[in-house]
């Protein structure tokens, strides 16, 4: 889950433009808990490391995540300013709300690697750390007909409008979203942001962690657990 304590940019916006030269997914780097041949008719759960980190990251919580999903955990395509490890979504380098499109054109490329990876039929859940988690909304917010839910963890909403918005208020996918009560790496303005724009969007639940900073705990994933649950009885 390692995010340096730097993953607070603000993103958002469509970027047509910028997305067309967002750098692709590599799918040589994809971890995959199943074989293609024991993929077939089961759920697809996406797993979206944070900034400075790599696919390995997340794709240690597959043990413990329900086993009727099939996983794959997705390297991000940029390598961060030396010396950052890992790689990342967007640039967060001085990046504010003016220049809005790299989140957009992260999810586009991200959402274009869905695309190759399974067929239209499969349903695909998302779980993203922070700066994962931004691309597991925006693409989200791209294409809400497409994926079925949302994991959250320690992230927060893009700034800017979609015109896909209003159709991601009226179907209204699950989202859980957990946060820790002293994470001091997503600044407060994104944690209102969210906390504002998340409930109007889509149907919210989550949780706020004492004691939890920029991390993962067990009792959160226990609540992960249980959401992922819920979500298969519904699929």
């Amino acid at each position: 889950m390692s995010d340096a304590p730097h993953d607070i940019g603000a993103a958002g916006g469509l970027g047509a433009d910028s997305a067309a030269d967002a750098p692709q997914l590599d799918d040589a780097a994809v971890l995959w808990s199943a074989p293609p041949e024991e993929r077939a008719g089961r759920p697809l759960l996406v797993l979206l490391h944070g900034y400075g980190s790599n696919e390995r990251d997340l794709f240690g919580l597959v043990p413990h995540l329900p086993q009727e999903f099939v996983y794959a955990a997705v390297r991000a395509p940029l390598s961060p300013p030396f010396p950052a490890p890992g790689w990342s979504w967007f640039p967060i380098e001085g990046l504010h709300a003016s220049d809005p499109a790299a989140a957009t054109a992260a999810a586009v490329a991200f959402a274009d690697w869905v695309s190759r990876a399974t067929d239209a039929e499969t349903p695909v859940g998302l779980l993203g750390f922070s700066q994962g988690s931004v691309i597991a909304l925006q693409a989200l917010r791209l294409h809400p007909d497409r994926f079925s839910f949302v994991v959250n963890l320690a992230g927060f909403v893009a700034d800017g409008d979609l015109p896909t918005d209003a159709a991601l208020a009226e179907r209204r996918p699950p989202v859980f979203w957990g946060r820790g009560a002293r994470d001091e790496v997503i600044p407060a303005d994104r944690v209102a942001h969210t906390i504002e724009w998340l409930p109007r969007h889509v149907e919210l639940s989550g949780r706020v962690y004492p004691g939890l900073t920029h991390s993962v705990s067990e009792e959160e994933l226990a609540d992960v657990v249980a959401f992922l649950g819920t979500r298969l009885d519904a699929l």
